[in-house]
């Protein structure tokens, strides 16, 4: 090999002009803020048609009995204070980008030749790293001369023929670094922050009895949750955990506009889809993490709302602080709460046919016909098990009845009820977070 030194290449000049807007006559800002919003509806639409027309029924986590029974609060409620959410942090986020710089192209070349200019210097303590495991880098590199030419000179610590300009590999592999190694490290980065950013903050809400109480208690009013109920939050949580936790994460990391508008738009659908209402065997989303429509739900249930906060990547943090639900399989108690919501739809509906003057204005035709598509998911797998244990107790509890003594009459003690009333009007911190009536 012949004896060449090596040499660190020169950086091109570059000159600067204004980056091209996506779609002509529309600033990227703008399509960056209104795509999450897009997405959002346009994932929440096909969800809802599925639950309209109760499609995909083998695959939901609640029936439609539930939907109706179960949630304290109705879906125009819902629409409502999700348009607002979005127009909060679309006004916030072009509020910020009035204060960044004009993005610009012209130096992508130049920062690809920045990248594999430190390829280079990298190969020249290539010969000293190959001494300390024992190899001699000069004699390795002669004897490779002749077949492998490149690879001689990369391994003699970059003595190229001619040192002054890079060889292709080295700015293919800046090109890469470029292109893809450094934007897929401002994602995870982000990931984690947002991951970060919302499991303490929402675990804070459920911790701390007044954020529960006036913030976070608005989102637990859905008791099972749908796609278009997923930013369905208290203005100034949903600002603070979802607007303020993934622009916090975009500006740490240096996206782009257009690397933002990617972003944004990913973590709106996988949050939508982590309120879906359904498990579907063949959609990535609920496979890539374990943090899935299945795993939120259970938060959602009064019987696991102290645990499964991550959202809405991972579920790192559950597991390291073992906030994730131990409580082995839920199947026995979603099917109680399926029959339940079964059986108060049954009796509305006896309701209905019994009543002499009914409205000519209720129709309850849809009703019906999705009580009993629930009354049959019900009945596939468990029902009749979770029948017979609920016959069961209830006997129990008949049997206790009358086993107490009885209270004799009159003897009404005052200060016996207000001891019993005390703790009901000033211990409401349980029932406020576990009891499935409470909001």
């Amino acid at each position: 090999m012949a004896n060449y030194t090596t040499q660190i290449p020169e950086l091109p000049s570059y000159s600067l002009s204004p980056r091209p807007s996506l779609i002509p006559g529309v600033s990227d800002v703008l399509v960056q803020l209104l795509s999450p919003v897009a997405a959002y509806w346009i994932v929440s639409l096909i969800f809802h048609v599925l639950d309209v027309y109760d499609l995909c029924a083998e695959y939901r986590l609640h029936t439609p009995a539930e939907v109706l029974k179960r949630n304290h609060v109705s879906r125009y409620e819902v629409f409502r204070d999700v348009i607002l959410q979005q127009i909060i942090q679309t006004i916030f986020g072009y509020a910020m980008a009035y204060f960044d710089p004009e993005e610009t192209v012209g130096k992508e070349a130049y920062d690809i030749a920045v990248w594999a200019r430190r390829v280079r210097i990298a190969e020249t303590h290539i010969p000293q790293v190959l001494a300390v495991l024992g190899v001699n880098a000069p004699k390795l590199a002669n004897s490779l001369y002749d077949s492998y030419p490149t690879l001689a000179a990369a391994l003699a610590g970059g003595n190229y023929a001619n040192s002054s300009v890079f060889v292709p590999w080295e700015l293919s592999l800046g090109k890469l670094i470029y292109h893809a190694g450094i934007p897929a490290i401002q994602f995870i980065v982000a990931i984690c922050i947002v991951d970060t950013w919302q499991y303490f903050l929402h675990r804070a809400m459920h911790m701390n009895k007044f954020l529960y109480t006036w913030l976070h208690s608005r989102h637990h009013r859905l008791y099972v949750p749908y796609a278009y109920g997923a930013l369905y939050n208290h203005p100034l949580e949903g600002f603070a955990l979802d607007t303020l936790g993934t622009g916090f994460a975009y500006l740490v990391t240096g996206m782009t506009v257009r690397q933002g508008l990617v972003f944004f738009t990913c973590s709106t659908i996988k949050t939508v889809d982590d309120h879906c209402g359904y498990a579907f065997p063949w959609d990535p989303l609920q496979h890539v993490t374990s943090n899935n429509a299945a795993y939120h739900d259970v938060h959602h249930q009064s019987w696991g709302i102290k645990t499964n906060f991550s959202q809405p990547f991972f579920t790192f943090w559950d597991r390291i602080l073992g906030t994730t639900w131990t409580g082995g399989d839920v199947s026995t108690r979603y099917q109680k709460d399926r029959i339940a919501a079964q059986k108060k739809v049954d009796a509305d509906n006896a309701k209905v046919e019994s009543s002499v003057t009914n409205s000519p204005a209720t129709d309850p035709a849809t009703a019906e016909v999705q009580a009993k598509a629930s009354q049959q998911q019900v009945l596939k797998t468990d029902g009749a098990q979770v029948l017979r244990e609920e016959r069961r107790e209830e006997q129990e509890a008949k049997k206790n009845l009358r086993s107490r003594p009885r209270r004799k009459t009159g003897s009404f003690d005052p200060r016996s009820t207000f001891a019993s009333t005390v703790p009901s009007l000033h211990g409401r911190s349980t029932p406020i977070l576990h009891a499935d009536g409470a909001h």
